[in-house]
């Protein structure tokens, strides 16, 4: 799933392009070759404020843009076509369906399973089983709101049961979610490294400490808050027998990751060709080991990849050609001025672009943002002396954040639709667990060397 696929309330888009269109139609008549940056910001954040979605506000804005610098409108059909282009574009869709396989097939409640006999005895017990699972799930489906939408559906009515608030429950599962964008195999790293061109098993090996260690600081809050309001836990001791029991029975979910990053890592096939094997070994783990697919839930299984790279190439066709557009009229340029006073203060650079992404996210989804101020910001950063895998990171934890914050808070309406409660609700219960992810942000940015140990390790320094 991706953020563009969420169960939000459906605006009136005829309405809105009609609106949309007048205000366009304004700004032309009034604007000059001038100000095409200005008249696209305004098109943009107007568009979009009156809600339309992120692909048709991004086109609206390159059409101004272009009407305004005299470019011919082909070049949104050619910027289209090298959107599209890049082969490793190809992981997005294939990772998607392997991770629907692998939850349709029933892996999901193997990974639950071994989650419970490894940390559901102690005081919130399922909201740590919630998040170490959904970090063992984040290795199979690429994505934080799949990762919420698998986890969730099981643990969430569990917690209910056993007397969390219910907004606390699903908070515990959108903030784990989260996580799917940041442990490898994640979408929004291929995204960043497609516009960037920064290696994708870099970028992959780079997320796994971070991913980590952001699952742990994640549980340490979920422990103090069950603590204080005495959430689960039988106080049954940790015993090794039940968890290697889980551990063999679910063995085959638990190779899932070994065999598709290590083969990436190793070097025995690509990010493309890894995906592909994602995808055959869930069918045959589905289909012959844990036997959980059927025909209806294959067929549910390719609506739903269908569905998501549709509108992953959507959105992708209209913010590329804004992108460029953003090159064309030296927007990077003009911004490495604004900040070139802060030259000896990277760090300082660092924290404004971190504060932007965060509010930013809180209007726009994942993969726009990316496109979109990575053709902006990168240059900048990269001019610094930061390197561009720890960039990278920094950019999807700050997605992250946006999928945790409203109005565009993507595991947030997932995780409110599984525990039926609102959307309100749950955004004060995911308060806390922000608390992880902001401390990420400030260990990113003041101390960014560990990020790089990995693929360093693997592969030797980044030149």
């Amino acid at each position: 799933m991706t953020d563009a696929t969420a169960g939000r309330p459906r605006p009136n888009i005829t309405a809105i392009a009609i609106l949309a269109a007048l205000i366009l139609a304004l700004i032309l008549v009034l604007a000059d070759g001038s100000n095409g940056p200005v008249v696209m910001a305004v098109v943009f954040v107007v568009t979009m404020a009156i809600g339309m979605p992120i692909p048709f506000a991004a086109g609206i804005a390159t059409v101004a843009g272009l009407h305004i610098a005299d470019i011919p409108m082909t070049l949104m059909a050619q910027a289209a076509w090298t959107a599209f282009e890049p082969f490793p574009l190809v992981t997005i869709p294939l990772f998607v369906l392997a991770g629907q396989l692998m939850e349709q097939g029933g892996m999901s409640e193997k990974l639950v399973n071994i989650a419970q006999k490894l940390v559901g005895a102690y005081k919130g017990g399922l909201g740590l089983v919630t998040v170490v699972a959904c970090m063992f799930f984040a290795a199979l489906s690429g994505s934080g709101p799949a990762t919420t939408a698998a986890i969730g559906s099981i643990t969430i009515p569990a917690m209910q049961a056993e007397g969390y608030r219910s907004r606390f429950a699903g908070a515990i599962a959108a903030a784990a979610g989260a996580l799917g964008s940041m442990i490898p195999p994640s979408n929004l790293l291929i995204i960043f490294a497609l516009v960037t061109d920064v290696s994708i098993p870099r970028l992959f090996l780079a997320g796994i400490i971070p991913g980590i260690l952001l699952g742990l600081m994640l549980m340490v809050v979920v422990f103090v808050i069950s603590v204080k309001n005495d959430y689960g836990g039988t106080g049954e001791p940790f015993r090794w027998g039940p968890l290697l029991t889980a551990f063999w029975e679910g063995k085959w979910a638990v190779m899932a990751p070994v065999i598709i990053l290590g083969g990436i890592y190793a070097g025995i096939f690509t990010p493309s060709e890894a995906a592909g094997v994602a995808v055959a070994y869930g069918l045959f783990v589905g289909l012959f080991i844990y036997r959980g697919l059927t025909l209806a839930k294959l067929f549910a299984a390719f609506k739903f990849t269908a569905i998501v790279i549709g509108t992953v190439l959507f959105i992708l066709g209209s913010t590329k050609a804004f992108g460029q557009l953003v090159t064309i009229f030296d927007i990077p340029d003009a911004v490495l001025g604004l900040f070139r006073g802060l030259v000896d203060y990277p760090w300082l650079v660092m924290l404004l672009i971190g504060v932007f992404y965060i509010i930013v996210g809180m209007w726009l989804e994942s993969i726009p943002q990316i496109i979109i101020f990575t053709a902006v910001f990168f240059p900048l950063v990269t001019s610094l002396g930061i390197d561009p895998v720890v960039f990278g990171i920094f950019t999807v934890m700050t997605c992250e954040i946006g999928f945790l914050t409203p109005p565009i808070g993507v595991n947030l309406f997932v995780a409110a639709r599984i525990s039926k409660t609102t959307i309100e609700d749950i955004s004060v219960g995911v308060l806390p667990l922000l608390i992880p992810y902001l401390l990420m942000i400030l260990l990113l940015v003041f101390f960014s060397g560990w990020v790089t140990f990995l693929p360093d390790l693997v592969y030797g320094p980044s030149r």
